[in-house]
C-alpha cells in the first residue's frame, strides 16, 4: 500500500479510492472563466483540478479561484520557482513541479519549505519530453530514465525532510508510460498519479489512456489519474469514469454488458443497447445490466448480471440473476427492463 497524501481534503494513496483529475484550459488569470470551467468539471465528477501558472498574474489569481472552487486546486509550475511560492501563498492545495525544468537544489528547497509551511503536497511530474540533460545522456528517453529522474527528485525532497509526495511518469508512448509506472511501483511507496500525456483526441486519446491507465489500475497500480485529451476537459472526466469502471476499480452507477451480435441475432441489438445505455445515465445504482442478442447469450452467459434482456423474434426475455422473469413483446422490452431496475 502506498503512502497517503492529503490534497485539500481529498486523500490520495494509502487505500483511498482512485481519484479523478483534470486541468483547465482557460487563461488562469481569467478567474471567472476558470472558475466556471472548474464547476463544470466538478459537476461531471472531477475531484481535483489543476491550473497552469505561467506568470505572476496567474499565480496571484489562484487565491480568487480557490475561494470559489468546489474542489481542490493544484498549480502547475514550470521553470520559475517563484511562481510556486506565490501560488502557495495564494492558497494552492498542491504543487506540481517538473524535475526537468524547475532548476537546481536551491529552488527545489524553497518550494519544499513553502509547501511544508502550508502543509500541502508536491507532485513530482516527470515527462518523457523534458528529462534532465544528464539523465537523458545516460539513459536516453526511456522508462528507466523517467524513473531515475523521479527518484533523484524524491531523494532531493527527502534531504529537505519533505515526504508529502506523489509521482507521475507520463509519456505519449503507452508502453513507455506503463513500464515507468510499473518500475516505480516496485521501487517506491509514494502514491502514483497515472496518465498518458498528449494522448490525442477523444477517440484515440481515450483508447490509449484505457490501455495504459486501465491496464495499470487492473494490476493494482495507481492512486489518482488524469486522462489527457485534445478536447473539452469535461470529456476527460467522462473517459476517466469509464476507465475506472472498466478496470473494476471504482463502481459508481450501473455497468452495461452487451453482446457483439452475430448471425443468430434476430433483433436490432445495437439500437437496443444504445437506448438502454442512454436511459441508464441518470441511474446511480451499482448494478450490472445486460443486453443480449439471443437465448444462447441470454440468461446463461449473462447470469452474473443483476438483470437484463435477451432478444428473440418479435419478443424477448426479461431475466434477473440468470433466471427468466418473463417473455416480453419487443416494443416493451426496454420499459419492462427499467421497471425491473426500479425494484432493485
Amino acid at each position: 500500500m502506498t503512502k497517503q497524501i492529503n490534497v485539500g481534503g481529498v486523500l490520495i494513496g494509502g487505500g483511498a479510492p482512485v481519484t479523478i483529475q483534470s486541468m483547465t484550459n482557460t487563461p488562469t488569470q481569467d478567474v471567472e472563466a476558470t472558475v466556471a470551467q472548474i464547476k463544470k468539471l466538478a459537476a461531471a465528477g472531477c475531484e481535483i483540478v489543476r491550473v497552469a501558472v505561467p506568470d505572476m498574474e496567474a499565480a496571484r489569481a489562484v487565491g480568487k479561484i480557490k475561494e470559489q472552487s468546489p474542489i481542490p486546486v493544484v498549480v502547475d509550475i514550470h521553470f520559475d520557482y517563484k511562481l510556486a511560492l506565490e501560488a502557495i501563498a495564494a492558497g494552492a492545495d498542491k504543487v506540481r513541479i517538473n524535475p526537468g525544468n524547475i532548476g537546481g537544489a536551491y529552488y527545489v528547497k524553497q518550494v519544499a519549505d513553502a509547501c511544508r509551511l502550508h502543509n500541502i503536497p508536491i507532485r513530482i511530474g516527470v515527462n518523457s519530453g523534458s528529462l534532465e540533460r544528464e539523465v537523458k545522456a545516460r539513459y536516453g528517453v526511456t522508462y528507466r530514465g523517467m524513473v531515475e529522474s523521479a527518484i533523484r527528485q524524491i531523494r532531493l525532497l527527502e534531504r529537505y525532510d519533505f515526504t508529502d509526495i506523489c509521482v507521475s511518469l507520463k509519456a505519449s508512448n503507452v508502453q513507455t508510460a506503463v513500464q515507468a509506472y510499473w518500475l516505480m511501483h516496485l521501487r517506491e511507496e509514494y502514491p502514483l498519479h497515472l496518465g498518458v500525456t498528449e494522448a490525442g483526441t477523444v477517440r484515440m486519446g481515450t483508447l490509449k489512456s484505457a490501455v495504459g491507465i486501465g491496464g495499470l489500475l487492473a494490476l493494482g497500480v495507481g492512486d489518482t489519474m488524469r486522462v489527457s485529451l485534445s478536447a473539452d476537459p469535461v470529456e476527460e472526466i467522462y473517459a476517466a469514469r469509464e476507465i475506472l469502471k472498466a478496470a473494476g476499480v471504482r463502481r459508481e452507477g450501473p455497468e452495461l454488458v452487451s453482446c457483439p451480435t452475430c448471425g443468430r441475432t434476430k433483433i436490432d441489438l445495437i439500437a437496443l443497447a444504445n437506448e438502454v445505455e442512454e436511459r441508464l445515465k441518470p441511474v446511480d445504482k451499482p448494478i450490472t445490466v445486460a443486453v443480449m442478442g439471443c437465448a444462447v447469450n441470454g440468461p446463461g452467459e449473462a447470469a452474473a448480471a443483476d438483470c437484463g434482456i435477451a432478444g428473440g423474434v418479435g419478443e424477448g426475455l426479461l431475466f434477473q440473476k440468470g433466471e427468466i422473469v418473463k417473455k416480453v413483446p419487443q416494443e416493451r422490452l426496454v420499459d419492462e427492463l427499467f421497471a425491473l431496475i426500479e425494484t432493485l
